[in-house]
């Protein structure tokens, strides 16, 4: 008779623990999925309430306002008739705001290029540690150094570009005063956001593959030519967005701003004159003494640079998608 060899049956325990391992797997992946959309949600929720919250302000001064709120040169909610606009705000937020992205931007690249691909290891750290540190410093502080440093330090140079670069009309100095103007906001605007696009630029071009670089030295490119033709391109959308997230913090400094500026309700091509403001800056100077309509016509104000920055941040989407290498499609 032939003998017959027992089965063994592997036990069921393992088998168990997985299907319990994937069930409890599910349910973590749907309270993620659930929270992640949840919030979401709820940023879409806060930023519909504060667009409707600026927009019913806003309409409520606009419908009382006698002159034309986005021409009239004039800020008197108060006045009998109350007659306000924004053409100078907008005007001195604008100029300021590109005057430093001009200035900020070329040299945060350079900068950024330097920690990451020509310095020594021993000087990148020191130095990128010192360009975070310098994002981190409060905005009033800029505007006390700003205040007590660069304005008295900036009445030379405004009377050297009015002697060399009068013609230009930009840089035509005609009215005496110290140096409490655009230009001179624009500059500390520009040393503000330096370290912010400087450090994100770095994360970036950091982030260039190693393989692309080392195959364009193989093909004999020089250190510039890698740069060029490898690093930049790869980096051009973090660029753009570290320059948008500078661009945004311009737009809407306040203190540093307000600490500088030497306001007044005119429009000047003469950057050099005193004079000018800007949204952040009327806010914050007179939120504090208007009375209901006031406030009103300040948040309209905002309003519109609240629309403003939503459009400066669509623009730059639509400018690194323009091209799906450089927008991360094909990573």
């Amino acid at each position: 008779m032939a003998s017959t060899t027992p089965i063994e049956t592997p036990p069921a325990a393992p088998v168990a623990r997985k299907r319990a391992g994937t069930k409890s797997g599910r349910v973590g992946d749907k309270v993620f999925l659930g929270l992640s959309r949840g919030s979401g949600i709820l940023l879409l929720v806060i930023m519909a309430s504060i667009a409707v919250f600026l927009t019913y302000r806003a309409s409520l001064a606009v419908s009382k306002d006698e002159g034309n709120f986005l021409t009239t040169l004039d800020w008197n909610p108060a006045g009998d008739p109350p007659v306000f606009g924004i053409a100078v705000l907008l005007f001195g937020t604008i100029v300021s705001s590109v005057i430093a992205m001009a200035i900020a931007v070329p040299v945060a690249v350079g900068i950024a290029l330097f920690i990451s691909h020509y310095a020594p290891r021993k000087l990148a750290a020191p130095l990128a540690y010192v360009v975070d540190l310098l994002a981190a410093v409060p905005s009033i502080v800029y505007g006390i150094w700003g205040a007590l440093v660069l304005v008295p330090y900036l009445e030379g140079t405004n009377l050297w570009l009015d002697q060399f670069f009068g013609w230009t009309y930009i840089f035509e100095k005609t009215e005496v005063g110290v140096a409490r103007s655009l230009f001179t906001v624009g500059i500390l605007l520009a040393i503000m956001i330096l370290p912010i696009v400087t450090s994100v630029s770095r994360e970036v071009f950091l982030q260039v593959p190693r393989m692309n670089e080392e195959a364009a030295l193989a093909l004999g490119a020089t250190r510039w030519e890698v740069i060029r033709l490898s690093v930049i391109p790869f980096g051009r959308s973090g660029v753009i967005s570290a320059s948008m997230l500078g661009l945004g913090r311009a737009l809407g400094e306040t203190m540093a701003v307000a600490t500088v500026l030497s306001p007044s309700f005119l429009i000047s091509g003469h950057l050099l004159n005193p004079g000018g403001g800007t949204f952040a800056q009327n806010i914050a100077a007179k939120f504090g003494e208007a009375d209901e309509l006031g406030r009103d016509a300040l948040i309209a104000s905002g309003l519109v640079l609240f629309i403003l920055t939503l459009l400066v941040n669509g623009a730059a989407r639509l400018i690194i998608a323009r091209r799906k290498e450089y927008s991360g499609a094909n990573a």
